[in-house]
Formats: C-alpha cells, sequence, structure tokens
C-alpha cells in the first residue's frame, strides 16, 4: 500500500510510518518547516514539502497522486483560533476534495473523542477546537470517500501494549499512541472496516481482533 500522511512528523503520523513500512507499505510524509524531514525521514517515510494552509486543492491532488490512503492527522496543536479553523477544519476538507480529485479511495481521518476536556474547565479556544473537528467529521462523512474516523481518548506517550477497546460509543479514557497508530495500521488493510466512526481507548483486547470485531459489527 502507497500511504501519505498528513501530520507525518507528529507523535502518532511518525509512529504510523514505522509500523506501516516495517511491513512493506511506502509511505509519504508531508512537512512545512525543514526540521520536519528529520524526523519523517527517520520514521522510514519520504518526506515531501507540502503546506497544508497555503497549498490548494488541485496542489494536494498532484501530491496525494498514486497513493492507495490518506492519513490525516495534523492539528494546529493550541496555537489559536484562526490556525483550528485553518488547519483542523479548512485543511480537513481540502484534503477530503484532493483525495476525490485524484483519485485516493481510502481515508482515515484523527479526529477527537466527543468527551475529551470535558469537566477539567476548558475555555472557549477548546469549545471552539471541538466544534472544528465535530464539523470536520461532518464534512469527510458526506464525501463519497471510503472513509474511518479514528477518536482516540487522551493520548498518552509511554510504550503501548498493543491491546485496545474500540467501538462506535465507549466509555472515554486515555490511549497510547503506539495503540492509536497500531491500530490505524491494521484499518488501513482491512478494507472490510469502511465508512466507520471508531472511538478508542486503552484496553484488553488485541489491536487485531479489535479491528475484525469492527467489520463485523459494521457488517451485521
Amino acid at each position: 500500500m502507497r500511504v501519505f500522511q498528513i501530520g507525518a512528523a507528529g507523535g502518532v503520523g511518525r509512529r504510523l510510518a514505522a509500523l506501516l513500512t516495517a511491513r512493506g507499505d511506502e509511505v509519504t510524509g508531508m512537512h512545512r518547516r525543514p526540521e520536519q524531514a528529520e524526523v519523517i525521514a527517520a520514521s522510514g517515510a519520504t518526506p515531501v514539502v507540502g503546506d497544508l494552509v497555503a497549498d490548494d486543492v488541485q496542489a494536494l491532488a498532484d501530491a496525494f497522486a498514486g497513493h492507495d490512503a490518506v492519513v490525516f492527522s495534523a492539528g494546529a496543536h493550541g496555537t489559536g483560533a484562526e490556525q483550528t479553523r485553518l488547519i483542523d477544519g479548512v485543511g480537513l476538507q481540502k484534503a477530503a476534495d484532493a483525495a476525490a480529485l485524484a483519485g485516493v479511495p481510502r481515508f482515515v481521518l484523527v479526529s477527537v473523542f466527543p468527551e475529551a476536556g470535558r469537566g477539567a474547565g476548558a475555555g472557549e479556544g477548546f469549545e471552539l477546537y471541538m466544534r472544528v473537528k465535530k464539523e470536520a467529521d461532518v464534512y469527510l462523512v458526506a464525501t463519497d470517500l471510503d472513509w474511518v474516523i479514528v477518536r482516540p481518548g487522551t493520548l498518552v506517550d509511554e510504550p503501548g501494549d498493543g491491546n485496545v477497546t474500540a467501538g462506535p460509543a465507549i466509555p472515554y479514557g486515555d490511549v497510547h499512541r503506539d495503540d492509536v497508530a497500531a491500530f490505524i495500521a491494521a484499518a488501513l488493510h482491512e478494507p472490510a472496516l469502511s465508512r466507520a466512526i471508531v472511538e478508542l481507548t486503552d484496553g484488553p483486547t488485541p489491536v487485531a481482533d479489535a479491528v475484525a470485531r469492527l467489520v463485523g459489527t459494521t457488517a451485521a
């Protein structure tokens, strides 16, 4: 599989690239800043310069051409309301349109758990972030792409154990970035998991089994 990553230098993105390239996939990682190229290359992916904000749909489609899937794990990461709208919102819309234009069928979006930050005194900026992420989900769902939306719980950097809880609606909790990456890698290679929204936390189920169970649920 040839996979194009937006957010390739991030915590989930670089872990995912390492897993995919280890299994023999070709991964292209888009970056804007020069120092990100080294991070992407170290993960096994091929760095390519691109700018989710500045590039138009055609430019993104040209970059996507020849790939089998796009994984979108980019985010503004607290850099302000305008960047949140441009990256998490408009950026996702442009990427989805570009995938359709380029004929790339598979699209995996890393979104946000609906209960994230609730009861913790989240401010106006966080509420905006949640609204923008939901609008992005809605936009992707309305496309004809073969999409999967992954909504991880609170992300943890410590090493994961390969076990998760995954489902369309599950209790909120933490999840290791290692395990989010492992889940996406498995989901990408399971074509029967299609047009599904998956909430994801740490849990007792091996990633491969969790994906297989989801396939059974969505096929029922």
